[in-house]
């Protein structure tokens, strides 16, 4: 197993990037795909920024400076994106944010790799109830389980700030869940 500070010797290296570069996608595809999911719901929507999310590592893998994890590196990059993303489908439809987030839900019931049932509907429809923030830090902390101390280096924001939001999201999630 290679280790973090090696793998961005060899990115950093000539000779040895594309295989390195291969390594790191093997590495991390899986998580920053559910993590760019969680944000964008659509698995073809998914696949399309987690393409640009490791086009964009590629290309600035020479400026990385190493003040944080490389790991936090690409999930800042891939939350941009995603956000980037729903930013340019609301400007290109003419809606809100929340319209798109509304119409990303509507995309997720038909969507044929969805996998869950009703309640995790209900679920995804209440987090798509909260603001971009809210949503981002219960996504990272509910589904992918990231501590505050990362998620802090990854949205380059307060631990404390961190842990308000998220207790904010999940009361706000517990009143739209019992509320009919």
């Amino acid at each position: 197993m290679i280790n973090e500070s090696q793998l961005l010797e060899q990115l950093k290296s000539e000779s040895t990037r594309d295989r390195a570069f291969k390594e790191l996608i093997r590495l991390y595809k899986e998580r920053l795909y559910w993590h760019i999911r969680n944000i964008v719901k659509s698995h073809d929507d998914a696949d399309d920024v987690l393409q640009n999310t490791f086009i964009k590592v590629f290309k600035n893998i020479g400026t990385f400076k190493g003040d944080s994890k490389l790991y936090s590196w690409m999930y800042r990059i891939a939350t941009n994106e995603s956000i980037s993303f729903i930013n340019k489908r609301a400007k290109l439809l003419q809606i809100s944010n929340e319209e798109t987030q509304q119409l990303a839900l509507e995309q997720l019931k038909s969507d044929i790799y969805f996998e869950g049932d009703e309640i995790q509907l209900k679920l995804q429809e209440a987090i798509s109830k909260l603001p971009q923030k809210q949503q981002l830090v219960f996504n990272m902390r509910y589904f992918e389980d990231i501590k505050y101390k990362d998620m802090s280096e990854i949205l380059e924001t307060s631990e404390g700030a961190l842990k308000a939001s998220y207790h904010l999201a999940v009361k706000k999630i517990e009143d739209y869940l019992t509320t009919d």
